[in-house]
């Protein structure tokens, strides 16, 4: 949910969003998460709004009790029961400590699992997305969506919760008090009580608007931070901590502007309160000591229980007036968590998904075109096969749509026309898991977990033993590295592999593509990041690991991909030549003049 910049139409845009924002918590967002939420953590709410009824009796028993209290240290006749009432008022409060306790407890477990299970919805379903939801979305808003969007969530029902068990329960036995100690006096509280909750009304109009603005800036404070610490080189190099440091200062003052505003706005609920509490006050005193409506004054007992009852009820029904705002608070970040968890994906998988078949690996494009969302075509009419256990290199000019060939394989997008064929399977009907475990990848931008050199190697084959990971990583030509590193195959590589080189990195890569055997080996760049000596060291692994394997070749140095068994050439999504290094030479063409620029020696 991502406000538009000042300026223009903002506030127009801005009313549109915040009245969206309201129809979808209108149309059931609180009640959902309630109904999940009391349904999965039933016996524990339970429990607390047990506790939360004793909470409420025994307050009001305490007002109740007052006019005994009173009246045993004021009326000779009463001091004889004065040790019975304070046996009973021990009671009360134990009561209440220990219900209290039990309250705070449960509560607050019945909320972490509110977090703990959103947090995992929301983590399950990214999983689920596709690869272009990533492409679309930041990572910073992401990341308010799973932590402030759970805990709103767990907030809000606790709000709820308490509002409709504790503190209405409370409020009712006070006004039960009042209402028997001294009605007419009561009648005043009445007229303060409904002034009170509708003096908040006004506040309402203005906190979605803040919070929504609040998140936006939070989020932007997460860019920085995360901008920072993946490009601090770049910052460094070209001294760039200026510009950071504005874009920072500018996020923290605006989140902390709106900070003020959303705690001026709650703020506001308790001064008008009080102030309204000792107007109620000052009359009852004027009321009770004129005797006004020909009653009798009351006694000091009745009197000082119905102080306290109206005292005690101040905090409930603040809290009560207060609760609508408080629930505006936690609406825009449950709005975006349940927009995350509802938003359809462009990738589905098939109702009734097959299971691939095992085969040699023979991948087909029939008739593909494709284009990313809001873009022309990037892939066109193509119709082109990859031979199984041969290895087929992709050539040419960057932009031309080689690694979109390889997202249409492994199913990372679905073609706009045609179909992607794997052993004369289309891939719109088989399994997700079915489909990845049939394929292998090493790209050029390697990734590594922030975990151990062994936990990496054996994500990809967890049944894999000890013995057959090190001969793996033999095989990768990083065995030797590894055994150097503080704690070998123990040691963490930090940060996407920050502890390591380029080149070891990739080689752990290549060593976890060894691992995981499959029939179908995408290679994209898998040197690039290599000096001349690892480069060689890993194709010999390379032609090791693509014996028998279907492999595709992206690269844009010739010299890794002159030994492939045929080469094509993509320029503009299609295929413009095919063939092997030497019958391209003889066309002339597309890549004798790559191959050309490359190797052809400069005359003197």
């Amino acid at each position: 949910m991502r406000l538009p910049d000042k300026g223009g139409d903002t506030d127009d845009l801005e009313c549109e969003m915040i009245g969206k924002a309201w129809a979808k918590w209108r149309s059931g967002y609180i009640g959902r998460l309630v109904v999940e939420s009391l349904r999965k953590q039933g016996w524990m709410y339970g429990i607390a709004m047990g506790a939360m009824v004793v909470v409420a009796a025994t307050t009001a028993g305490t007002a109740w009790m007052m006019e005994n209290i009173v009246d045993a240290m004021t009326t000779p006749e009463m001091r004889s029961q004065a040790h019975w009432i304070a046996l009973v008022v021990v009671g009360l409060f134990g009561a209440k400590a220990f219900a209290s306790y039990i309250q705070s407890i449960f509560l607050a477990r019945a909320g972490n699992r509110i977090i703990a299970v959103q947090q995992e919805r929301l983590y399950n379903r990214l999983l689920q997305r596709g690869i272009g939801y990533f492409a679309e979305i930041e990572s910073s808003n992401l990341l308010m969506r799973v932590t402030a969007g759970a805990g709103a969530a767990r907030n809000l029902v606790n709000i709820i919760v308490t509002s409709f068990v504790r503190d209405a329960l409370t409020l009712v036995g006070l006004i039960i008090v009042m209402i028997y100690q001294q009605p007419l006096l009561s009648v005043l509280f009445f007229v303060v009580g409904p002034v009170a909750l509708i003096s908040v009304r006004y506040l309402l109009k203005n906190v979605r608007r803040i919070m929504q603005a609040e998140l936006k800036y939070l989020s932007e404070i997460i860019q920085v931070l995360q901008e920072t610490s993946n490009g601090i080189k770049v910052i460094k190099v070209f001294s760039l901590e200026g510009r950071m440091t504005d874009r920072m200062n500018i996020a923290i003052k605006r989140v902390e502007k709106r900070s003020n505003d959303i705690a001026s706005l709650q703020a506001i609920a308790s001064p008008l309160m009080e102030f309204l509490a000792g107007l109620a006050i000052a009359g009852i005193l004027v009321v009770s000591t004129l005797g006004i409506g020909g009653s009798e004054p009351p006694t000091a007992g009745q009197l000082m229980s119905f102080i306290t009852a109206l005292l005690m009820a101040y905090e409930p029904a603040k809290r009560l007036s207060k609760m609508r705002v408080s629930i505006e608070t936690c609406m825009v970040p449950i709005g975006m968590m349940f927009e995350l968890l509802d938003e359809e994906d462009t990738m589905q998988e098939h109702s009734e998904p097959k299971e691939m078949v095992r085969g040699p690996g023979e991948i087909r494009l029939r008739d593909v075109t494709f284009g990313y969302q809001g873009t022309l075509p990037v892939i066109k009419d193509m119709d082109v096969t990859f031979e199984a256990g041969k290895t087929t290199a992709l050539v040419g000019q960057s932009g031309g749509g080689k690694s979109t060939i390889f997202g249409l394989i492994m199913r990372f997008y679905d073609p706009n026309e045609g179909y992607v064929e794997i052993d004369g399977q289309d891939l719109t009907e088989v399994s997700f898991a079915s489909l990845r475990r049939k394929i292998s990848y090493v790209g050029q931008d390697t990734f590594l977990f922030s975990t151990t050199v062994m936990d990496n190697l054996r994500y990809v084959a967890p049944d894999a033993t000890d013995e057959e990971i090190v001969a793996a990583a033999r095989a990768a030509h990083a065995h030797d590295f590894i055994s150097q590193l503080p704690e070998g195959y123990d040691t963490q590589v930090g940060e996407n592999g920050a502890f390591l080189s380029g080149g070891q990195k990739q080689r752990i890569a290549i060593a976890r593509a060894i691992l995981r055997k499959a029939e179908i080996l995408l290679l994209d760049e898998a040197t690039s990041a290599l000096d001349a000596e690892s480069e060689t060291l890993v194709k010999e692994a390379l032609d090791k690991l693509t014996e028998g394997v279907t492999t595709i070749v992206i690269a844009h140095r010739l010299s890794t991909v002159l030994e492939a068994d045929n080469i094509m050439v993509v320029q503009d999504g299609q295929i413009v030549e095919q063939g092997t290094l030497n019958g391209l030479l003889e066309e002339n063409g597309s890549f004798k003049r790559l191959f050309d620029q490359q190797f052809k020696k400069p005359t003197s």
